[in-house]
């Protein structure tokens, strides 16, 4: 830059690398104080299968692990193995796995500056605009504090790595799009491994990394006219077969997904078209804290979001969905005029494709802004650039500083907030009243410290203000019984309120922790009887049947409640129906163990020779490299219940 033939030619040849290695450090001290919180939400359910047969110590449990994934459709192995990198058992120190997260971000930040600095050549800017623009938008991205709730929130690593190996790939993409011109076959060579490989490995950490290769089109869409001619587009055959087959692969799969079924998530609050009228106005909201940053959003409560039930319910429906269409139409329109805005806007709707749009996800993430947002601030870091070339540099540098300060103690008073885990719950559940999820939390804190009247009444009121809510409905008989005040009317109040409310999936959860405290000794028979006729309406409701999940655990939790009762013969249908339907082997087996342990080993051969039948077709393989191991552990149960069945007197052997 100008500005900077002010200054000695030492220090001018010293100062980006300076910059840099400051940017890094502040970022790393900004986001230390965060690594003290713990495990949220989603982490346990991902990592807990590291416990599985003894955590992850030889070959067959490491694929078991990687390979076994189930937050999406490819499983997400590259960022299950890098899990490994922190632990190989469960419980662990949340501590090791967000000191990683963190060593991530810095090498995010790193490559991002990277591929600036090649789009930017590629743009034909000068080399010292190029180093600058590279480095503020860096800086930008890299210190923002709507980056911290992906970078601490360990389970979100999936996003991190997506976001890494998309810019490997865009990285080494634009590396031999700079060589096309002097050396083809090297360009080609470049371009092609980086695409497959980044595109690959993004997409193995997380599904959204599929969209390098349409990302790329954007990029090349919005070069100048200028570059075009200094840098010849890559032959027509080599961008069908790396860039347009990719991309329509992508957008033919989205296609294939619309289906206005109104019963299409029964899961859901919302169905397809009143998702994709609330992700007009949420993209919105995404850009506006981007762009006006706060310390701390809507946090992980997000069960609760306004959602859009036709174009003026609410009005702002609309309006956000035509006011996206106008910032598209802009950004296609106005390319060459404005080419880095139209990249940021592009790249941005690109990026939101795939999770904002006709996939049942829930509505509201911060961390599907991670990648999205690479290139968001590029205008202002191409801004601020062009200022600093026409003021002196002290000027220059303090506006630049102002920018980033105010940046960095945002994301230090976030990490802060983040490094106090229940701190961080606490502050979300009140902030989002309208969040079944959010009232959950706080009641149960209540309970916890002892103020059970109290914990009650707030349950009461919230389910009055959230009458939809079976999450609010399953918390309150579940502390009724808990604290052994509930009555026969509860459970019938309670099956009366679930067949009218939508189904949440973590109704499930929430019978299941149920169902495990009805089976203590103490517990009154009377509340069985009443479990069981609940669960009896639950299987007559769409809703619940519609749901797979519910479907193999309702036998499954009738077996059980009706075993503890001493009803064999009816708990042994419900269990044999529940074995039927399981497609996980560590139920099966433990369906097997309940009855032995229960007392009837004889009972307990029956569904283990059940077990053994559905073994080849149900369970061999899905438990990568341990079918010798799970079939060792069905003869260990075998020649137990043997034994057992041998003490019995009077059975039948």
């Amino acid at each position: 830059m100008a500005v900077m033939q002010q200054t000695p030619a030492f220090l001018e040849r010293l100062a980006p690398g300076l910059v840099l290695l400051f940017l890094m450090a502040i970022a790393c001290g900004v986001y230390w104080p965060g690594l003290a919180g713990g495990f949220l939400f989603d982490d346990t359910p991902n990592l807990a299968p590291l416990a599985q047969y003894g955590g992850v110590h030889d070959w067959p449990t490491l694929t078991n692990f990687v390979l076994n994934g189930f937050s999406g459709p490819t499983g997400r192995p590259v960022a299950l193995l890098s899990f490994l990198l922190d632990d190989n058992t469960w419980p662990s120190q949340a501590l090791l796995f967000k000191h990683t997260n963190l060593l991530i971000h810095l090498l995010v930040g790193l490559l991002l500056c990277w591929s600036t600095l090649l789009l930017m050549r590629l743009w034909g800017q000068s080399e010292r605009r190029c180093i600058w623009v590279a480095l503020l938008n860096m800086g930008i991205w890299l210190l923002h504090p709507y980056m911290v709730s992906t970078t601490l929130y360990v389970v979100q690593r999936m996003a991190q790595l997506a976001a890494l190996f998309m810019l490997v790939g865009l990285a080494g993409y634009l590396h031999g799009r700079l060589l096309l011109a002097l050396r083809p076959r090297a360009a080609y060579l470049w371009m092609s491994a980086s695409l497959v490989l980044g595109t690959l490995l993004a997409t193995l950490s997380k599904e959204n990394g599929a969209l390098l290769p349409l990302l790329v089109l954007v990029i090349e869409f919005c070069l100048p006219l200028a570059s075009r001619t200094r840098a010849p587009l890559p032959d027509w055959r080599w961008r069908a077969a790396f860039l347009w087959l990719p991309s329509l692969a992508v957008v033919g799969y989205l296609l294939h997904r619309v289906d206005f079924n109104p019963a299409l998530w029964p899961s859901r609050p919302f169905n397809q078209i009143e998702r994709l009228m609330s992700e007009g106005r949420i993209v919105w909201e995404y850009l506006y804290h981007l762009w006006v940053p706060r310390i701390e959003g809507r946090g992980l409560f997000q069960d609760g979001y306004d959602i859009s039930r036709g174009w003026l319910s609410p009005p702002s429906t609309l309006i956000a969905a035509m006011a996206l269409a106008a910032l598209l139409c802009a950004a296609l329109l106005l390319r060459r005029r404005w080419p880095l805005l139209s990249l940021a806007v592009l790249f941005f709707l690109g990026a939101h494709l795939i999770e904002s749009s006709v996939v049942g996800l829930e509505l509201y993430f911060e961390h599907r802004n991670y990648a999205a947002a690479l290139f968001l601030f590029l205008p202002l870091a191409m801004g601020l650039c062009l200022l600093a070339e026409r003021v002196r540099w002290p000027v220059a540098a303090g506006l630049c500083s102002i920018v980033l300060a105010m940046l960095a103690w945002q994301t230090w008073q976030r990490a802060t907030l983040w490094g106090d885990t229940e701190r961080l719950k606490n502050y979300w559940a009140i902030i989002t009243p309208e969040s079944a999820r959010a009232q959950s939390h706080l009641a149960i804190m209540l309970f916890e410290q002892g103020r059970v009247a109290e914990g009650m009444a707030f349950l009461q009121e919230a389910g009055e203000r959230l009458p939809q809510s079976s999450l609010l409905t399953m918390q309150t008989l579940l502390q009724k019984v808990r604290y052994g005040v509930a009555v026969p009317q509860d459970f019938q109040l309670a099956a009366d309120q679930l067949v009218q409310q939508r189904f949440d999936a973590q109704t499930t959860a929430g019978l299941r922790i149920l169902v495990g405290r009805l089976l203590d000794p103490g517990v009154q028979a009377q509340y069985r009887e009443q479990m069981l006729a609940l669960l009896a309406r639950l299987d007559q409701v769409p809703a619940y049947q519609s749901s797979s999940v519910y479907r193999r655990f309702s036998p499954y939790f009738q077996g059980l409640l009706l075993l503890s009762e001493r009803d064999i013969a009816m708990a042994m249908s419900k269990l044999t129906e529940a074995m039927g339907r399981q497609v996980e082997v560590e139920v099966a087996l433990s369906i097997v163990g309940h009855v032995g342990s229960a007392g009837y080993p004889q009972q307990g051969l029956e569904l283990l020779e059940q077990l053994r039948e559905l073994y080849p077709r149900r369970f061999a393989g899905r438990v990568k490299g341990l079918d010798a191991q799970l079939r060792a552990e069905l003869d260990r149960l075998e020649q137990v219940l043997k034994d057992d069945l041998a003490n019995v007197p009077g059975a039948v052997r």
